[in-house]
């Protein structure tokens, strides 16, 4: 395989989006708790999370933030994205059983660098923004990869 950019498939154009959305379940945020070590009780102990801000247990905000990462490497731009940077503002809880809807739009490009910027956002089943950011990525997708 050729490092000519001549060899790699056009950036994404200007507005460009990709959603995705998951229903939150026990099993996710016990198996997030899992893989990042995160054992926070707001999101594992019903007692104490009703004692907490929020009422009842929340999902870990990085677990709704990985959602953002499928897109990126999956769909839009797709594969041959190399994840750079991502800000994130977690504005809302998610509670077990909500459905989070993760949407990306590319709002800048730079061919030269084969970079792309998206905005990203989660919102809840009601509509409810959880989590704002913005992603940078580099594309580097072979124009003949499948």
């Amino acid at each position: 395989m050729s490092n000519d950019t001549h060899d790699l498939a056009s950036l994404p154009a200007m507005g460009a989006r990709a959603a995705l959305s998951r229903t939150i379940t026990e099993a996710d945020v016990m198996i997030f708790a899992g893989l990042s070590g995160d054992h926070n009780p707001v999101h594992l102990d019903a007692a104490y999370a009703a004692r907490s801000q929020f009422g009842e247990r929340i999902a870990h905000g990085m677990m709704i933030a990985s959602l953002i990462s499928a897109i990126l490497g999956t769909d839009l731009p797709g594969h041959g994205t190399i994840y750079l940077g991502q800000t994130l503002k977690f504005l809302a809880p998610v509670h077990i059983g909500d459905t989070v809807t993760a949407s990306v739009e590319v709002i800048a490009t730079r061919e030269e660098k084969r970079l792309v910027t998206l905005r990203t956002d989660c919102t809840n089943q009601l509509g409810t923004l959880v989590l704002t950011g913005e992603a940078t990525v580099k594309y580097m997708r072979d124009q003949l990869a499948s």
